[in-house]
């Protein structure tokens, strides 16, 4: 099993935390990596997008000028496609652009993105992380104490409204709980931060 060393806010070691193999462990799989965010970022799509067709344009009605003899290519509308103010050829139409995935590829593709976080080093075990007040300041000196100075995302067990206020105005930093964590966003930020109990937790619910 992985050992990572346990910090406090201070940045200072506590002891060591040993992950589950199963978990943050595995083979990483690009595959089902590049699958489950293609996915999340088509789930993401509004699908509001749209334009006219050639038949959804005002005007056009009349043929502009004769088929024949005025030496000029014959045309049909004023709204036809090659016209400036005529419909849009395969005009875009709202849709929805949801599509789901398998329950194992979701799973394999978590597992995989903790795995790279492990094996590039960039996994950040907290042994707890409380604030008594929202203060952006006291927030970026804990980040100053663990060295994070890239895109950061920070993973807690239960919501803490004063963490969250707290890292709200920080530029990069995220913060989320495992019920609502995904793959786009571990893989998103360059460090990933959790607590000892946020870790135990996702262990749970992978294992």
């Amino acid at each position: 099993m992985p050992k990572v060393a346990l910090l406090n806010i201070t940045g200072q070691q506590v002891g060591e935390i040993e992950l589950n193999d199963n978990i943050f462990g595995v083979e990483i799989n690009q595959y089902v990596l590049h699958d489950v965010v293609k996915n999340y970022l088509a789930n993401q799509r509004q699908g509001t997008q749209s334009a006219k067709t050639r038949a959804e344009v005002r005007g056009g009605g009349r043929k502009p000028w004769r088929q024949k003899g005025t030496g000029r290519a014959r045309q049909g509308s004023i709204r036809s496609p090659q016209w400036v103010g005529g419909g849009v050829v395969f005009a875009p139409k709202p849709r929805d652009y949801r599509y789901s995935l398998p329950k194992k590829v979701k799973r394999l593709a978590m597992k995989s993105a903790l795995s790279a976080k492990v094996q590039d080093n960039s996994i950040i075990v907290l042994d707890a992380l409380e604030m008594n007040a929202p203060k952006t300041k006291e927030m970026a000196n804990v980040l100053k104490n663990l060295n994070v100075e890239k895109k950061a995302l920070i993973v807690m067990d239960e919501k803490n409204e004063n963490v969250v206020k707290s890292a709200n105005n920080i530029p990069g930093i995220t913060t989320t709980l495992v019920s609502t964590l995904n793959v786009y966003d571990i893989l998103k930020h360059d460090q990933f931060i959790i607590t000892k109990d946020a870790v135990h937790k996702v262990e749970e619910v992978y294992a």
